[in-house]
């Protein structure tokens, strides 16, 4: 069994590498081609990717592969809606869903987000859609475009959830938050969170891809099982408990302005939103199965805190020593 994983020098690209490598398998990494698409419905992107010029060179290199992971794509829950987030979020997925069908590639795993869903209560592994931000919207109509297209090929989407990594600029940010007076959580604060690390979904998408039985087209990363206390605390902060109602009312006003804006703030707040309320989920099919990965994601977020109380320590300790050799230099005196 062959693997290649398209984007493999990506955050999760590169994790999935490392955790094939691991686990023996015959794997080797590629380049995602970058693309763009004014498309806006399935039928558009079948029709633009059925003749992309990208096509036929990525059927060619899937020739012998038994897996392919697509690790690639852009992610920028912060962003408009542009030609690029719908190329890299939609049509990407639409082509490599063609190329696999026509190179005979046994299983198409597409790393998706759970943002798809986007703010109900309980995320599942249903078709059901809830995209509310451009970003999430481009992720959606991938996935609608997969689902066209999963009669054709073996195609599983994997939901990914609020992934955190050692080197990732969102879980640097959120260690920072931690630590600030905004740290804050809505009472009583265990509500469940879906917070990952980026090892535990390389470990679950191996899992997925050397499973023999059939696998669903949509199945969801497993939970790591943190509250949204445990993740400001292990972020290293001491969160403030606030009233549930009070939360509400800043985040529909806070949702109002930003639709006046066009959506620019939808990603920010909804970070927000997480962090109060969090996001429960089903156990899902890898619970059926008895599939577990390893909890690693307070360590991940202990790590980050730890960089931060470093850094921060190293910046102070620069500053002191400026500050005692100005005082000393002849020019000062």
């Amino acid at each position: 069994m062959s693997w290649l994983i398209l984007g493999a020098t990506g955050f999760v690209g590169s994790a999935i590498l490392q955790a094939a490598e691991a686990a023996g398998l015959d794997v080797a990494g590629a380049p995602a081609p970058r693309l763009s698409s004014e498309a806006t419905t399935v039928a558009e992107l079948a029709a633009e990717g059925s003749t992309h010029p990208t096509l036929a060179g990525l059927t060619a290199t899937l020739a012998g592969v038994s897996v392919v992971v697509n690790a690639a794509g852009l992610a920028a829950p912060r962003s408009g809606d542009t030609p690029e987030l719908r190329g890299a979020n939609a049509l990407l997925p639409t082509i490599l869903a063609q190329a696999c069908a026509a190179a005979g590639v046994d299983r198409l795993i597409h790393l998706s987000s759970a943002a798809v869903q986007g703010q109900r209560d309980q995320l599942d592994e249903s078709l059901d859609l809830a995209p509310f931000s451009a970003y999430s919207r481009s992720k959606a109509l991938g996935e609608q475009a997969l689902q066209a297209a999963a009669s054709a090929s073996r195609i599983v989407i994997v939901r990914a959830t609020s992934v955190q990594g050692a080197n990732r600029p969102t879980t640097t940010a959120l260690a920072r938050l931690a630590a600030s007076p905004l740290a804050s959580v809505a009472a009583p604060g265990t509500a469940a969170t879906p917070v990952t690390s980026v090892e535990s979904l390389a470990d679950f998408v191996v899992k997925v891809g050397t499973f023999e039985g059939p696998v669903p087209l949509v199945v969801l990363q497993p939970s790591e099982g943190m509250s949204v206390r445990s993740v400001l605390e292990a972020a290293g902060g001491t969160p403030i408990v606030l009233p549930r109602r009070l939360c509400r009312v800043l985040l529909r006003a806070g949702y109002a302005v930003s639709k006046l804006a066009g959506e620019r703030l939808h990603g920010s707040l909804r970070r927000v939103e997480l962090m109060w309320f969090g996001q429960a989920q089903e156990p899902g099919w890898a619970a059926a199965q008895g599939i577990r990965v390893e909890q690693r994601v307070s360590g991940v977020l202990e790590s980050a805190a730890s960089r931060r109380r470093q850094g921060r320590s190293g910046r102070q300790g620069r500053s002191g020593r400026q500050g005692r050799s100005g005082r000393q230099s002849p020019a000062n005196r």
